[in-house]
């Protein structure tokens, strides 16, 4: 996979949580779909299976989501 092919997803804090991350990046409709997504093992981060919606996600990580990479970008501190 390219850089090309990974969106990069701005937030507002230095963290993220990777439920809300998922909704942010309109790569699920909403939380129960996000929780089902996490729970059942098809969510990646950083190219590992993660199953904790609460997650924290900071500046660089990347998450997959059927076959969608996207990368958060935290605002400089």
């Amino acid at each position: 996979m390219s850089n090309q092919d990974i969106q990069e997803i701005p937030i507002r804090d230095s963290m993220i949580r990777l439920g809300q991350l998922l909704k942010l990046a309109s790569l699920v409709e909403d939380g129960v779909e996000a929780a089902e997504l996490i729970k059942n093992g098809l969510v990646k981060v950083n190219g590992e299976i993660d199953d904790r919606r609460g997650r924290q996600l900071h500046n660089g990580d990347t998450v997959t989501v059927n076959g969608q990479t996207v990368q958060v970008v935290a605002p400089e501190a």
